[in-house]
């Protein structure tokens, strides 16, 4: 029984250095979300935190704040979605897929 925990918990100590390294690669993952026919662009990073925002000056209209409102909202859940499945594609194939074989799956903060 011994030499089957003693390998249990190298397989597990192995799979938390896995998902800690999965988890500092989240800031290099970066996904663009657009809106207003790329005129709004949103860039978010695997932790789904939004790094830029970028709005062309020539669809702002100061009578219509809403219309503006509406694009950056669009391209913001765009990028973040766009963000959390790459970053759940990210740890799945750091982890050889574990992670979703889990009952119920592993759910990670903001993935």
């Amino acid at each position: 029984m011994r030499p089957n925990m003693a390998s249990l918990l190298k397989q597990a100590q192995k799979m938390q250095e896995q998902l800690s390294k999965a988890q500092e690669e989240l800031d290099s993952i970066k996904a663009e979300g657009t809106s207003g026919g790329g005129m709004i662009k949103v860039v978010a990073n695997g932790k789904q935190e939004i790094e830029s925002v970028k709005i062309d000056p020539e669809v702002i209209d100061k009578d219509d704040p809403e219309m503006l409102e509406d694009l950056v909202l669009a391209a913001v859940n765009q990028a973040i979605e766009k963000a959390g499945e790459m970053a759940k594609e990210h740890m799945n194939s750091m982890t050889g897929g574990m992670l979703g074989g889990l009952p119920g799956g592993l759910k990670l903060p903001g993935i």
